[in-house]
């Protein structure tokens, strides 16, 4: 990676890490080279990324699968805290079917932390490979994703929006969802 590329991947995990709490089994979609993970890795109680480029490796706190979420993982309903997927879900196809996957895997309370660029960085990235200040990794992947699309999808999903802000200028957006608890019966 590039310092540009650097330089706007550290601006959204600092945008992402406040939504991740003390003691949270963290998924990190998209962990890449695992710099949001390795950040905030001594609050959690566990790290698992996937990613279709990373090298696999496990230990007693942090495990790295290779592949996609959720066409090549698929873990237990309830088995995470929180699941991160910065600069991500543009890169997603089945974006329904993504947003139900996270709904499954969380537990009640449970947050999803995203960042979605708007569709105009496209250009400006490209700009930025062109002079060769910027990887601009997988930028013919963003499938055309509108981010206002982003809310709709994951409410579909059964989320509840917690958070939505822009940074860098207006070009980034982050969301946070968390699934509901259930409704407790009453007597």
């Amino acid at each position: 990676m590039r310092l540009v590329d650097r330089l706007l991947q550290a601006w959204r995990i600092r945008m992402a890490e406040p939504w991740i709490r003390t003691g949270d089994r963290l998924l990190d979609v998209g962990c890449h080279d695992r710099v949001l993970i390795d950040r905030v890795r001594e609050r959690l109680r566990s790290a698992t990324g996937v990613d279709a480029i990373v090298t696999p490796e496990h230990d007693d706190h942090v495990e790295l699968r290779r592949g996609r979420f959720p066409g090549d993982f698929r873990p237990e309903p309830g088995s995470f805290d929180c699941i991160t997927a910065l600069a991500v879900l543009e890169h997603v196809s089945a974006r329904a079917s993504f947003a139900a996957a996270c709904h499954d895997a969380l537990v009640p309370g449970g947050r999803v932390v995203l960042t979605v660029p708007h569709r105009f960085v496209d250009p400006i990235v490209g700009a930025l490979v062109a002079l060769r200040l910027a990887d601009g990794m997988a930028l013919e992947e963003h499938h055309g994703f509108d981010v206002a699309e982003t809310v709709p999808l994951f409410e579909r999903a059964g989320f509840r929006l917690t958070r939505a802000a822009r940074f860098q200028l207006g070009l980034n957006h982050l969301f946070v969802f968390e699934k509901p608890a259930p409704e407790r019966e009453r007597p």
